[in-house]
């Protein structure tokens, strides 16, 4: 077991360090290391160590027989022997209610003061084409969302009557004491019986039964970002779910885009990508086709002579707008060949006859002039 420190170097004070001096120096080790806030390795068993040295400096006696007789003192330890009479350090008083307020979310004053409560958010989904991507867009939808009763307004008592809760007298919070090791601490939190409100329903709202909400048709006006992405959410602030009891923040309502699939375009970031099915005499002589594209306008695909199944032909600055910088993406077109599953006699025939002049006899011959492309 590792030797224990010299307590006036757990606190990192002089020996001659006066009450002030000793008590600075806790709350400042206190508030780095407490469990329930500090980041730092090994953070409670330091919190120990100070604790125990500020409990027996502080006590003029106890830091006398300390600095007589050190660890080794009468009955071992002073912590380990003091302690059989106990302490009662209220760690409030040395740390302050602002540090316990910042760890539980309440007030370390009398009583504390009443947590601000929120609406909880809601999300929906939202629907939209390429084309509303494309030039982005200004969406009008009727929803249905809660909204605080209008017979209570939102308290959920019967003509909005309430009262103050009985258990913690309209404070929303309640004081525990606990002890944490060798300290005796108080901890401020919200009050079980009313949540936290700070108030009571004497007799609950009938058209709303208590629950202080009710379910209205809204209209919501929003605008779809140019570029934007599957996934995308939009914020509303103040749309959600309505405060408990009408008091405090409500919710947020969050939209999130979801980006209808097109009959052809498959969308690679700012890209558009198509597969274009192409006969073989198209992709051996070559053809210009015209197709109608998602900003309303002709998409015009060049395809040069002698192109292969699985060439590109790329159309720039036709795609979707870029979400970051300017500009816009490709159009790249992916052409295919053609296989009909089907052809009659008179084009069976004609294939026959050209069958010889299309290509090598051989396969072997064919191989090597394709890998010699390949290289080229």
């Amino acid at each position: 077991m590792s030797e224990k420190r010299d307590y006036y170097e757990v606190l990192g004070v002089a020996k001659d360090a006066s009450s002030s001096d000793l008590k600075n120096a806790f709350r400042s080790l206190a508030r780095k290391y407490h469990p329930d806030r500090s980041q730092e390795d090994d953070a409670e068993n330091k919190f120990k160590e100070i604790q125990e040295a500020y409990a027996v400096l502080s006590d003029a006696e106890k830091r006398a027989q300390f600095d007589r007789f050190g660890h080794s003192g009468p009955g071992g330890s002073p912590f380990g022997g003091f302690s059989s009479g106990g302490f009662n350090i209220n760690m409030e008083d040395i740390l302050g209610g602002d540090f316990f307020s910042n760890i539980f979310g309440g007030g370390g004053g009398g009583g504390g003061r009443r947590s601000r409560r929120r609406g909880s958010d809601i999300r929906m989904f939202h629907s939209v084409d390429l084309k509303q991507i494309y030039e982005g867009s200004s969406e009008e939808v009727e929803v249905e969302l809660p909204v605080n009763c209008s017979q209570c307004a939102g308290t959920g008592a019967k003509d909005g009557n309430i009262s103050d809760c009985s258990d913690c007298s309209g404070q929303g919070r309640v004081r525990m004491r606990q002890q944490v090791g060798p300290f005796v601490q108080d901890v401020v939190r919200d009050c079980p019986r009313c949540e936290g409100s700070g108030h009571q329903i004497d007799e609950n709202c009938s058209p709303c039964r208590g629950n202080g909400k009710e379910i209205k048709s809204t209209t919501l006006r929003f605008n779809i970002p140019a570029g934007a992405e599957a996934g995308t959410r939009l914020r509303m602030r103040g749309k959600g779910e309505p405060a408990p009891q009408g008091k405090g923040e409500d919710g947020d309502l969050f939209i999130e885009i979801d980006v209808e699939e097109h009959l052809w375009f498959e969308r690679s970031n700012a890209d558009l990508i198509m597969s274009l099915p192409l006969g073989y005499s198209d992709l051996v002589l070559g053809t210009t086709l015209n197709l109608e594209h998602i900003d309303g306008k002709q998409l015009t695909i060049k395809v040069p002579p002698y192109s292969n199944s699985g060439d590109t032909v790329e159309i720039k600055k036709r795609g979707l707008p870029r979400n970051r910088g300017s500009g816009r993406g490709d159009v790249i077109v992916l052409l295919k060949l053609h296989m009909p599953k089907k052809i009659d006699k008179k084009s069976k025939k004609a294939l026959e006859v050209l069958k010889s002049a299309l290509g090598p006899k051989d396969l072997v011959q064919r191989i090597k002039e394709d890998a010699k492309d390949r290289r080229a």
